[in-house]
């Protein structure tokens, strides 16, 4: 990328298995999975009966009953997730410019535990035909905008710059990273808190994943049930969390002494215009997007030294990363380490790109590799 140079000085993660970054490196660096049967609805009727759950209680978090009250889970998490992240950072928001201190937060499905207990509410769980609007909260405009969660972020920490919510799917989290990297870059702003959060292990979500036959059936060992690259795999694990970073230019990281976990060097997303849950069996698009980061951050594939893997745990998409992997890096893939964290922590959607950012951030800064768990069987077509 040109531009002016972007660094991360500051991390948060909400993740299944622990609340806090640090809590959440343990959880990686230890191997330890976070899978467990679903306790938040009965799971009993659906295909897949497990998931990543978040033990989470928002007051314990510092939210006001007001907060919890018009905050959807994924947005609690996120504005849970920012406010640590500037704590991390150390960083002085009031000290700049309200109106170039921008907000960028990810997320697929939105408010969807939200929407999904408030129609409950209001159709008297689904007898009414017609909504009973005297019980329809004031709340319920807030999980029906997506937007409210960057809107949420921003109020909290006091941004009044740029704010957008992007939603690209299962990419959401790494590419409202990206668009905060490209806002710094170009100047728009000076301060960006970025990342992503979802919350979608609800009855809807499961059921519509249960259609497509995209989430995993085994349910008779939950801890065993994310198997990223292995042969025996059968589809994913439901997650949620978030990850939110403070972003900015390197020589003001400098100058007030900041730490810093990581330089974003280079971005780039391209879409395969293919199919709305297919893959194209070459990895063609993905290996393009790979060679532009590349290119922008100025670097070759010899100076890689690790990959976290997309690694969702599904036949098709597993072979697609391994055939994008190679066709971008060429031989030295082979002798570049892979791992999955969706072993672990499961999929959540778009919260789990700057989840997986995170982790690379803290696999850099304490010199480990988090490895893929449950990988006893590899498949011999995902053979990096």
């Amino acid at each position: 990328m040109t531009g002016r140079r972007v660094v991360i000085t500051g991390i948060e993660v909400l993740a299944p298995g622990g609340v806090g970054a640090k809590n959440f490196w343990n959880l990686l660096s230890e191997g330890r999975t976070a899978t467990r049967r679903i306790t938040f609805f009965d799971p009993s009727p659906f295909r897949s009966r497990v998931a990543a759950e978040i033990d989470f209680d928002p007051a314990e978090h510092g939210l006001r009953p007001q907060e919890i009250r018009r905050m959807d889970r994924a947005a609690q998490f996120a504005v849970v997730a920012a406010r640590g992240a500037v704590a991390d950072s150390g960083i002085d928001i009031d000290a700049y410019d309200p109106y170039r201190v921008g907000v960028t937060i990810g997320s697929a499905v939105g408010a969807t535990m939200g929407l999904d207990e408030e129609y409950n509410v209001v159709s008297d769980g689904g007898r009414l035909h017609l909504v009973d609007h005297a019980y329809t909260a004031p709340h319920l405009y807030n999980y029906l905008v997506p937007s409210s969660f960057a809107a949420e972020v921003a109020w909290a920490v006091g941004a009044q710059g740029p704010n957008t919510v992007v939603s690209t799917g299962c990419t959401s989290g790494i590419d409202s990273v990206g668009h905060a990297v490209e806002l710094l870059r170009e100047g728009s702003a000076d301060v960006m808190i970025t990342g992503s959060s979802d919350a979608p292990i609800s009855p809807i979500t499961m059921a519509c994943f249960d259609a497509i036959k995209a989430t995993t059936p085994r349910d008779d060992v939950p801890e065993r049930a994310s198997r990223p690259f292995d042969g025996t795999r059968n589809g994913f694990v439901l997650g949620e969390g978030a990850a939110v970073f403070v972003l900015e230019e390197l020589e003001s990281a400098k100058r007030r002494g900041a730490h810093i976990y990581a330089e974003i060097a280079g971005y780039a997303t391209r879409s395969n215009a293919y199919h709305m849950t297919g893959l194209r069996p070459d990895g063609a698009e993905m290996a393009e997007a790979i060679t532009v980061a590349l290119d922008e951050a100025r670097m070759n594939a010899t100076e890689i030294d690790y990959i976290n893997a997309h690694g969702s745990g599904t036949k098709q998409n597993d072979r697609h990363e391994t055939e994008a992997f190679k066709r971008s890096l060429g031989d030295h893939a082979y002798r570049t380490p892979v791992s999955s964290i969706k072993s672990m922590v499961g999929h959540s959607l778009g919260a789990i790109g700057s989840i997986e950012i995170a982790a690379s951030a803290l696999a850099m800064e304490n010199h480990v590799v988090p490895p893929t768990a449950n990988l006893t069987a590899p498949d011999p077509k995902c053979d990096l």
